[in-house]
Formats: structure tokens, C-alpha cells, sequence
């Protein structure tokens, strides 16, 4: 594994300690390293501050973005995969192995709706897909000048996908920010963890991923 690429240090806690609420004021919170290196590598606007964390127990990954940002888009005329794609959101991407054949994705918005799909080389991407309705719990708030999105995923569902290896998930974490033009339309700005050195956005490629560490 490429000894220079990213690395995020994910602290343990006790099971069935950490509540997910949406808000993310759970006291364990405050144990866990705050992420706030994030980066428009195409665009030369400062990007608005996010913190993005993780904690995980013996049975769950558990995550939190905090995005600060008052104002937010979101696209609510149904809960359709259109809808969420043309609205603010957070985005987590897992893979097993560099080849990205496949690795698995969720993007989420400020109401907690999920876009989740397995995906292929060549943004070859399944809708039909998605992450066992079980294995994961996402909830959300907005508040005046921030949004958080909280959620928690099956240490058994990533184990199954082959996303864990030597406690390292190999991940990328992204953020889509949709503003208004002078034409009245909404256009994004993409956001990442990890600059992937591409001259167009793409957080579909594996020069994109980071890692995250489960510390014993």
C-alpha cells in the first residue's frame, strides 16, 4: 500500500455507547480527531470549513460531517435519485483493493437522504444496489450556519464487502456544494479529503482515496 497516501486515525469506544441522533453531540464525540483538511483543488474559491469524524466499536463505524454553511440547496420535489444528486450533500466511498472493480458509495443530503450504489471503473454505476437497509443508520440537522449528517455502519457489512484489511478501510470522503449562478441555476462545487491530481472533478478514480485506520 502507497506509504505517502492519507491517513485518519479512528479511535475505539465501548459498544453500544455512541447514540446516533443527527446531531452529533454525543460526549464521545469530543474523543475523536477532527478531519479538516478538505480541498476544491479545480476551483479557486476557499472552500467553507468541514469537520468530518469517526469512531468505531466492536459492532459499528460510526461518522459525523459537520459542514459549515448557511446556505444550503436541496432539491425536494420527490426523494428520487435526481433529487439528492442535485442537492448538498456528503459522500463516502469504500473500496477493497486500488482496482475500484467494484467499490461501494453513499452520498447523502441535508435531510438524510441517502444515494447509495456499487460502482465499477468508468463510472459504471449501479442504482439497484444498495448497503443492507440493516447495516446502516444515517440521521441529519440543520441548523443557522452549519449541517450535520450522522450515521453508522456494520462493522459485519464492510467485513462482508472486504472493506476492512489489517483495520484499514480504504475510503474517500467528498462533499458537493451546489450555488447559484447568475443564470439563476445551481452548479457544483466538488469537495475532497484527498486531492486526486485530476485536471477535471472526479472523486471516481483511485488516486482519490484515503484511509481510515481502526486503532485498537
Amino acid at each position: 500500500m502507497n506509504q505517502g497516501i492519507k491517513n485518519y486515525e479512528v479511535k475505539s469506544i465501548a459498544v453500544n455507547q455512541l447514540i446516533v441522533s443527527g446531531k452529533g453531540d454525543s460526549e464521545l464525540w469530543k474523543t475523536a480527531v477532527i478531519l479538516d483538511d478538505f480541498c476544491s483543488p479545480w476551483d479557486s474559491k476557499a472552500v467553507s470549513r468541514i469537520e468530518f469524524k469517526a469512531l468505531w466499536d466492536a459492532e459499528q463505524l460510526f461518522f459525523c460531517f459537520t459542514v459549515y454553511d448557511s446556505e444550503i440547496h436541496i432539491e425536494e420535489e420527490d426523494d428520487s435519485i435526481d433529487s439528492i444528486n442535485n442537492s448538498d450533500r456528503v459522500e463516502l466511498f469504500f473500496r477493497p483493493n486500488s482496482s475500484l472493480n467494484p467499490y461501494y458509495c453513499m452520498e447523502i443530503d441535508t435531510k438524510a437522504r441517502v444515494m447509495d450504489f456499487i460502482a465499477y471503473p468508468d463510472k459504471n454505476f449501479n442504482f439497484d444496489w444498495s448497503w443492507p437497509k440493516d447495516d446502516l443508520v444515517v440521521k441529519s440537522s440543520v441548523n443557522e450556519d452549519s449541517f450535520v449528517v450522522e450515521g453508522a455502519i456494520r462493522i459485519a457489512s464492510l467485513k462482508q464487502f472486504d472493506l476492512i484489511k489489517n483495520n484499514q478501510i480504504e475510503t474517500g470522503i467528498f462533499r458537493a456544494k451546489y450555488s447559484k449562478t447568475d443564470s439563476s441555476d445551481y452548479e457544483p462545487t466538488w469537495i475532497t479529503w484527498v486531492n486526486p491530481d485530476t485536471e477535471t472533478p472526479n472523486f471516481h478514480i483511485s488516486s482519490s482515496f484515503g484511509i481510515l485506520t481502526l486503532e485498537d
